[in-house]
């Protein structure tokens, strides 16, 4: 892609959406006293880059599975200092039936909103590629984001999800662009950097925390950052995409 992509794509959980950590520290406190919805924040940061190691990585493991919900709420309270079975087998049972079916992934990012904005501004499109129980369109709905969007892949809804590349493929096929016209946003390495590259699309991976460490893709903090760092209209922390770098001229 030699200058602006023609679409953005985003994923939308930590993404467009983010944990309603408020909920989760609220849970986190009978156990251990104080925590905070930042204290969950940043230990979301580093739960996602263990989930992705520790089950994802290795295989074909759906992100919508019950045993791989209660496994990232685990991570997120170990990285909080929750960590007897007990505990942990109660904030599983909480998590379960809180606010089915939407779940935790009730709020907006509070850069989500601006950074579809400067996409539609750009003259760019826009739309979500999500592995979802069917209910990612009705909570963006909810939180006024889908008026910026010109469709939602909800993997439910489709019968495939992240990484297989058949769900970036009908988003592609939908927008009637190559691979090469659209970049994509996600916060999962293994399952939005690995399935966007297997159809040939560039990728950025959202990094809030530092804790992905090097990896050989761009990263941006935000949604926000990686939309300017796309687009080349400003800077970010992170190691901006091929086609940003050869439409601004810089090389890293």
């Amino acid at each position: 892609m030699a200058g602006r992509p023609r679409a953005v794509f985003f994923d939308a959980g930590n993404t467009l959406l983010r944990m309603d950590c408020a909920a989760i520290a609220r849970q986190v406190r009978r156990y251990r006293p104080g925590v905070t919805a930042a204290d969950v924040r940043r230990a979301e940061w580093r739960a996602r880059v263990r989930l992705d190691a520790e089950v994802l990585a290795p295989g074909a493991v759906s992100t919508e599975s019950r045993a791989t919900g209660d496994r990232y709420l685990r991570l997120i309270a170990q990285q909080l200092g929750v960590t007897d079975d007990a505990s942990l087998v109660a904030l599983d049972a909480w998590r379960q039936s809180y606010n089915v079916p939407v779940g935790v992934w009730g709020v907006a990012d509070p850069r989500a909103s601006a950074a579809l904005a400067a996409v539609r501004a750009a003259g760019v499109g826009a739309a979500v590629i999500s592995n979802s129980n069917g209910s990612v369109r009705s909570i963006l709905e909810s939180l006024g984001l889908t008026h910026h969007l010109d469709f939602v892949l909800d993997s439910f809804e489709v019968g495939v999800e992240k990484p297989d590349p058949r769900i970036f493929q009908l988003a592609l096929e939908r927008s009637g662009l190559r691979p090469e016209e659209a970049v994509y946003v996600g916060d999962l390495y293994s399952v939005d950097v690995l399935g966007a590259r297997a159809v040939g699309m560039e990728a950025v991976l959202l990094d809030p925390g530092g804790s992905w460490g090097p990896r050989d893709c761009a990263t941006a903090r935000d949604v926000l950052d990686a939309v300017q760092m796309i687009l080349g209209e400003g800077r970010s922390g992170g190691r901006r995409p091929a086609a940003a770098r050869r439409q601004s001229g810089s090389v890293t």
